[in-house]
């Protein structure tokens, strides 16, 4: 297939390295050139190229963008040949997905919502989790785009929307994991244990989660170069909150987690690593972590 990809970050360069791997000619698209050379290196080819794409995959940070990259008066949507279809990654709320399915529509277009997880290692190995939702139509359509990224496809509904609430729930879930991660962290350095001693312990233990090993290795490390920011936070957790209002549902362990985030994101740390969530919760205690003096 000839497909465009939006978005060449950390999770949308291998997500795109993986569509070359399995035989896709792919045009690269991101406002940093780096990233786009980093891409044609890989083999992937530039935007330029007045072909039809069979397919698009977007995989920017947020609504605006995925609004801005799609629909705009440069939207990469209007290199598509009729027929042709949109898998839209990023986490947005379940109505502006099916906004974003009728946009799609009104232009000849297939629209699939198609929301990630599984972080940059798995993205660059073709084996993200993406959970999907759209017409049996777009699913056929973007067949053999998902076979190249994704290890799992979890189809869970007929028109979009199902997959963003889906979305909205892993990252639930996933966040107040790194908060707790966070606070467990700097609770059990204010004990006397290190980090790598809490790691060890309660990887093999009750009390772990994905998130806990992963994000726990980053400050026994002392490394918060970014993959996910703290910043992200406020953005998804938001969108769980916001969400979760709408519907007269409660979600106070949620909301809190998002106003750690906020908290954190305020004294500086919104552009390192999500794991420095570690370090707010340290500091409000006068708690020293790897890499403090």
């Amino acid at each position: 297939m000839l497909i465009d990809f939006v978005g060449l970050g950390s999770m949308g360069l291998g997500m795109a390295t993986s569509l070359v791997s399995a035989g896709h000619t792919v045009r690269g698209h991101d406002p940093d050139a780096s990233r786009v050379e980093m891409f044609i290196a890989a083999g992937g080819m530039t935007a330029a190229g007045a072909e039809p794409a069979d397919a698009l995959v977007s995989a920017v940070l947020n609504a605006e963008q995925t609004r801005t990259v799609l629909f705009s008066a440069q939207g990469v949507a209007a290199r598509l040949r009729k027929g042709g279809v949109i898998l839209s990654c990023a986490t947005v709320s379940p109505d502006f997905a099916k906004e974003m399915e009728a946009e799609a529509i009104k232009a000849g277009l297939l629209y699939l919502d198609a929301p990630i997880s599984g972080g940059a290692i798995k993205a660059a190995a073709g084996k993200l989790s993406i959970m999907a939702s759209g017409t049996g139509a777009a699913f056929d359509a973007a067949a053999p785009v998902l076979e190249a990224m994704a290890e799992t496809v979890h189809r869970l509904g007929d028109h979009a929307g199902a997959g963003s609430a889906m979305k909205a729930v892993n990252q639930l879930l996933a966040g107040v994991h790194i908060a707790a991660m966070g606070e467990a962290m700097a609770f059990g350095a204010s004990q006397g244990l290190t980090p790598q001693q809490v790691l060890n312990v309660v990887s093999v233990s009750a009390g772990t989660s994905w998130m806990f090993e992963n994000r726990g290795a980053h400050v026994v490390e002392a490394d918060y170069s970014p993959r996910s920011k703290v910043d992200i936070w406020l953005k998804d957790l938001g969108i769980v909150t916001d969400i979760a209002a709408s519907s007269g549902l409660p979600v106070p362990i949620s909301s809190n987690a998002l106003a750690q985030f906020r908290a954190a994101s305020a004294a500086g740390l919104g552009n390192e690593d999500d794991a420095a969530i570690a370090k707010y919760f340290a500091r409000a205690g006068g708690i020293k972590l790897p890499g403090d003096l």
